[in-house]
C-alpha cells in the first residue's frame, strides 16, 4: 500500500501502472491481483484509509471540551501532523481527488470531504457566535482559506528537510492569529 500511495502520489493515478507497483515491491504483478481486483481497489482503500482515520482524529478533536478556536488550531495542527505522517496519501488525495470523485467506487471522497468541511465550519461559526473569532467574515470563505493552505503544503513541504509538522503549524497559527503586518 505503502508503495502505490507514494508512486502514485509521485507519477500520478494515470501513469502509474499495477506493473509499476509490483516492480518497486518486488513481486510478480499478477501476486497483486490475489489482494486487489485492479489499480482502483488499490487506491480506494489508500484513500478511505486516510480519510477514515483523518475525519474520526477531526471529530475526537471537535468533540472535545475546548473552545471553538483552541479547536480551530488542534486541527489544524493535527492537518500539518497529516502532512507529515501520511504524506504520498495525501498527495495523492490532492492530486487527484477531484477526477475520482466522479468514478463509481470514490464516492465516499465527496461524502467524507464534506463531513470534514461541516466540522471545521462549525468551529468557525461557533467561534464568532462566541465572540471568540471576528462576526466580519464569512466562515465558508474562511474555511476555504485556511483549507487550501494548509493542504497545499503537500505540494512543497518535505519532511524531514527543515520545518516539522510543529513548526508549520506554529508559523501558520501565527499568521492566522496575528496576520503579516507590523504593529
Amino acid at each position: 500500500m505503502a508503495i502505490a500511495a507514494h508512486l502514485i502520489a509521485r507519477r500520478g493515478y494515470s501513469s502509474t501502472t499495477v506493473r509499476d507497483i509490483a516492480d518497486e515491491a518486488g513481486i510478480l504483478s499478477g501476486s497483486l491481483y490475489h489482494h486487489f481486483s485492479s489499480k482502483e481497489a488499490i487506491l480506494e482503500e489508500i484513500l478511505r484509509s486516510f480519510l477514515s482515520g483523518l475525519l474520526a482524529k477531526f471529530e475526537e478533536i471537535a468533540d472535545s471540551d475546548a473552545g471553538p478556536r483552541e479547536v480551530l488550531d488542534k486541527l489544524i495542527e493535527h492537518a500539518f501532523v497529516a502532512i507529515e505522517q501520511q504524506h504520498d496519501a495525501v498527495a495523492l488525495y490532492q492530486n487527484e481527488s477531484a477526477f475520482l470523485a466522479t468514478q463509481k467506487g470514490f464516492e465516499f471522497l465527496e461524502k467524507d470531504s464534506m463531513r470534514i468541511e461541516k466540522l471545521w465550519l462549525a468551529q468557525l461559526r461557533d467561534g464568532q457566535e462566541r465572540g471568540e473569532l471576528r462576526d466580519s467574515f464569512d466562515a465558508f470563505v474562511a474555511y476555504r482559506f485556511i483549507r487550501d493552505a494548509v493542504w497545499s503544503t503537500v505540494r512543497w513541504y518535505r519532511p524531514g528537510r527543515g520545518h516539522t509538522a510543529a513548526s508549520l503549524a506554529e508559523n501558520f497559527l501565527d499568521l492566522l492569529h496575528n496576520g503579516i503586518l507590523a504593529e
